[in-house]
């Protein structure tokens, strides 16, 4: 029987990362003149996999925003995986702003994946596992070829190729 091969594609966030991308930030905004008495302040929910951001208003939240980036760039840690909520008023005068970290693959978007690489009419199996995709083939390079497909589609989040064997 000829040796079967495989890879699995995730959509995965490294927290200890991005709570040291968080307090980088928190650090930078502290020093920073133009948030000079601004009560401005970044909280990492590693539980709920959320970053709230709270500042006096749209203006320095979006340099929040810009400073949490480029801090997370940093850390190679993926923007795409990042999910903006809704400015909202907070408690006096200020804005709070809740960033969801997306962490595994939903279902509609494992469906999206599994369609692209059915209709690449590769020699390969995908198989939808909880919030990833495995793919599996016996030919090595149909697997790299399949790799180098999802790379060149523009999803709306961060894909990961993890267990190649």
């Amino acid at each position: 029987m000829a040796q079967q091969n495989s890879f699995d594609i995730v959509s995965e966030v490294n927290l200890q990362e991005v709570d040291n991308a968080v307090n980088q930030a928190q650090k930078e905004i502290i020093q920073r003149y133009d948030f000079k008495g601004i009560h401005t302040s970044i909280e990492l929910d590693q539980k709920e996999k959320k970053i709230i951001l709270i500042t006096g208003n749209e203006f320095h939240l979006k340099s929040v925003v810009d400073i949490l980036q480029s801090k997370l760039i940093k850390r190679s840690v993926p923007i795409k995986a990042l999910r903006y909520g809704t400015i909202e008023q907070a408690s006096g005068n200020s804005v709070r702003q809740t960033v969801t970290l997306q962490i595994g693959i939903a279902k509609d978007d494992a469906k999206i994946i599994t369609k692209l690489v059915k209709d690449s009419k590769l020699k390969v199996q995908t198989q939808i596992m909880d919030d990833q995709v495995r793919v599996s083939g016996k030919n090595k390079d149909d697997l790299q070829a399949v790799m180098g497909l999802i790379r060149n589609y523009e999803f709306s989040f961060a894909l990961q190729f993890v267990n190649y064997r």
